[in-house]
């Protein structure tokens, strides 16, 4: 998530049959509501007469929540008993100016806020009013995070954040989270290069990046086989966490899966039978292109597009065939790993073992196997840990 640039002078006919599916959006009182583009675009009064996200639970892993924002309260459900603790640990990585609250108050908002004033009618009003947020503070615990998430009842797992390279049990928690039913949505990053980041890289995980009211893509969105699909990322309005009525307009794929993952909460109330892979493909089988990339007649999925953006509306209504139970999206194969991968895994990189941890494991080699087997048990050890952590943490979309 970014402060927003300008929009690119597109005119703004092109929004008929690019993102806008339906004439009018909610009332609004303020600017917040007036400046919510997605819930008109998305044709929300509509779409909420089909579901709301009501009866489903979407886990946020995040950097940290401000649970009593106005356009929020009531919206959450308990989170782990060490997330203040790792709420503590994000917070020092963050600029002075920052708060640790924001970008998680930010998603959950667009996911599951219901607004405030007369009839919710001012604010930040998310795509699943309905739906209940779990919040699960993240930071290099991404493991650690999802088999929290999921056993504490998540229907669907929001990840608005990039990592270079993946923890130990990253996408093994979410083989084992899409084992358990659980939709897997993250954010490919805002670096506008081909690289590849996790937890999108992960199979399973449906990997989203940001388009704009009129059907384009967010030339930062990292541009790979990961992008699956696209949702609005760019100019949204969302909740922030320095106050209870703290607000800001702001960019990236981060607004973007979250979108996709509120969209995932509407087919789960409609459709709560059908499988992870089976919620995507009802995702990409409606997923949409703006005239402009039609008429290129792209070959789908497009490293810059995916599949399309989001068309929630058809998602619910159209009549699709459940189809396979892996979906359309690549997949994990065989059996996930029901506890962590090793011991410590939820720890995620580091690129700095403590020394304590360096002499356990070579008195350990010392005994079994003697100094010379220790020394290349610890070379390998550091080599590994360095490759896995390296670049240095990770980005809030």
């Amino acid at each position: 998530m970014r402060v927003t640039r300008t929009l690119r002078a597109t005119a703004g006919a092109a929004l008929t049959g690019a993102l806008l599916l339906a004439a009018g959006g909610t009332a609004s009182a303020d600017q917040v509501r007036k400046d919510l583009w997605p819930l008109e675009a998305f044709g929300a009064r509509q779409l909420w007469q089909e579901a709301t996200g009501k009866g489903v639970t979407v886990a946020v892993l995040d950097s940290g929540f401000r649970t009593t924002h106005q356009d929020l309260t009531g919206q959450f459900l308990p989170g782990p008993d060490w997330g203040k603790a790792t709420q503590e640990e994000n917070a020092k990585h963050l600029g002075p100016k920052a708060d640790v609250r924001d970008h998680g108050t930010a998603m959950a908002g667009i996911i599951a806020g219901h607004g405030h004033g007369a009839g919710g009618s001012e604010g930040v009003k998310g795509l699943a009013p309905d739906a209940k947020i779990l919040p699960v503070p993240e930071f290099k615990n991404s493991g650690l995070a999802t088999r929290w998430a999921v056993e504490h009842g998540a229907d669907v797992i929001n990840m608005s954040y990039v990592e270079s390279t993946p923890g130990t049990d990253d996408c093994a928690a979410i083989h084992y989270a899409l084992e358990k039913g659980v939709v897997v949505v993250a954010g490919v990053g805002n670096d506008g290069l081909p690289k590849k980041n996790y937890p999108a890289a992960c199979p399973g995980a449906i990997g989203v990046g940001a388009v704009d009211q009129f059907g384009e893509a967010d030339d930062d969105n990292n541009a790979n086989s990961t992008l699956d699909l696209l949702a609005p990322g760019v100019k949204i309005p969302v909740a922030m966490g320095k106050s209870d009525a703290d607000y800001r307009t702001a960019d990236g794929s981060s607004a973007a899966t979250a979108y996709v993952s509120a969209a995932a909460a509407l087919l789960k109330q409609k459709f709560p039978d059908l499988t992870p892979g089976q919620i995507a493909n009802r995702l990409v089988k409606t997923a949409g292109l703006a005239q402009a990339e039609k008429d290129k007649h792209l070959k789908l999925p497009d490293t810059h597009y995916g599949y399309g953006f989001i068309q929630p509306g058809p998602a619910l209504r159209r009549d699709i065939a459940a189809g396979p139970a892996q979906g359309p999206l690549p997949m994990p194969q065989g059996k996930a790993p029901q506890k962590g991968v090793v011991p410590g895994a939820d720890k995620g990189a580091d690129p700095d073992p403590p020394a304590s941890g360096k002499d356990q494991v070579m008195l350990i080699g010392g005994i079994a196997l003697g100094v010379l087997v220790v020394a290349g048990i610890v070379i390998g050890v550091v080599f590994a840990v360095r490759r896995r952590g390296g670049s240095g943490g990770q980005s809030w979309g």
